[in-house]
């Protein structure tokens, strides 16, 4: 059976991988020019009951510890006014190590055979062409035609529209990325105020959040929930101004910011996307369950690829139905818990709920 697997994401990655471990070939087609093309984004928590569990089908456990960034699972959750309302450090036993995304996807691409990925095959139509089988066309004009069609091409999928007319919504509220290089040498009140891991500072409907990756990054998303034309012809200035009278420290994290903002709207599908079976044709990840951020995402898609792997050693004429029944189950509860973690986190109660939640 040939399978040919859309985006050279984690989801993606990791079931080209746990195929190979079980003797199964694949090809995976990537838009991105090389693996170096664009910035893969900040830190991940990897979980125990299904990230690491999806990296331990790969057998890339050992090389996953090895690049995890100790001590970035503490957690500080501070006020406007720059106060510690919580200071969670990591002592070690939190089950969900921090790695770099861009560490990441590059173990996982070492651990396939050379010429697993095609890079620089930005797809334009997907068809089906009879038994189960699909047709991928590319903007240089090439195809190829295959009896498994995974989608793991993210939120704007262009293998979805197979399944389901289903469209990602916006969520009602962006984040703006911005990053400060040598924190602790340039911003020194600003990196004291971030900590060793993760700091929030919240309010209803809007945030400051950061994080620190190694060599004194601080990676920082802010958050406001806003129309999405709000933030047309968005700059700096215009981002600051909602934080009028936040904590220097905090708003540095933004107007002090070493890379021009770059605009991440949240989108989501919805709670309980679900598609009836075609033949020859699955999704993965974010393609199937895109939902808002709470550190899940990278996590739910890797597990995914993991399953519909094993699915398809198993037995792959009965795969996809038992890969889809399990995923939209776990899909489902995880973008329940999504939603509620997003209103903690900038609902009317915040920031004592995120202390609640964290503190618990």
């Amino acid at each position: 059976m040939t399978v040919t697997i859309i985006g050279a994401g984690l989801g993606g990655l990791v079931l080209a991988r746990v195929l190979h471990v079980h003797g199964i070939a694949a090809t995976v087609y990537e838009a991105d020019a090389s693996p170096q093309a664009r910035t893969q984004g900040g830190q991940l928590d990897i979980h125990q009951h299904n990230g690491q569990l999806a990296l331990e089908a790969a057998g890339l456990l050992d090389e996953f510890r090895a690049h995890i960034h100790a001590g970035a699972e503490a957690t500080r959750v501070l006020d406007r006014h720059g106060r510690v309302l919580l200071d969670r450090p990591d002592d070690g036993t939190g089950g969900r190590p921090e790695i770099l995304r861009g560490d990441l996807r590059r173990i996982l691409i070492d651990a396939l055979p050379a010429g697993t990925v095609r890079w620089g095959h930005r797809v334009t139509a997907v068809r089906p062409v009879g038994g189960a089988r699909h047709q991928v066309t590319f903007a240089d004009g090439t195809t190829t035609t295959t009896e498994l069609l995974v989608g793991a091409d993210g939120a704007w999928s262009r293998v979805r529209p197979l399944l389901t007319g289903a469209q990602p919504e916006y969520y009602g509220a962006s984040f703006v990325e911005t990053y400060l290089f040598e924190a602790d040498e340039r911003h020194a009140a600003t990196a004291r105020a971030v900590g060793a891991g993760a700091m929030m500072a919240v309010e209803p409907g809007q945030g400051i959040q950061a994080h620190r990756e190694a060599g004194g990054v601080l990676h920082t998303y802010v958050a406001l929930t806003r129309p999405l034309d709000w933030f047309a012809d968005f700059d700096t200035a215009r981002i600051a101004a909602e934080f009028e009278g936040w904590a220097p420290e905090l708003t540095a994290l933004i107007t002090e910011g070493d890379t021009a903002p770059v605009l991440r709207p949240l989108h989501a599908l919805p709670v309980g996307h679900r598609w009836d079976p075609v033949p020859g044709v699955t999704l993965l990840g974010d393609a199937a369950h895109l939902q808002p951020p709470n550190g899940e995402g990278a996590n739910l898609a890797m597990f995914d690829g993991a399953e519909l792997a094993r699915a398809i050693a198993a037995d792959p004429v009965t795969a996809l139905a038992g890969y889809e029944d399990a995923m939209f189950a776990r899909s489902t509860e995880e973008a329940v818990e999504a939603r509620r973690d997003f209103e903690i986190i900038f609902g009317a109660k915040t920031p004592q709920s995120v202390v609640e939640l964290f503190g618990a």
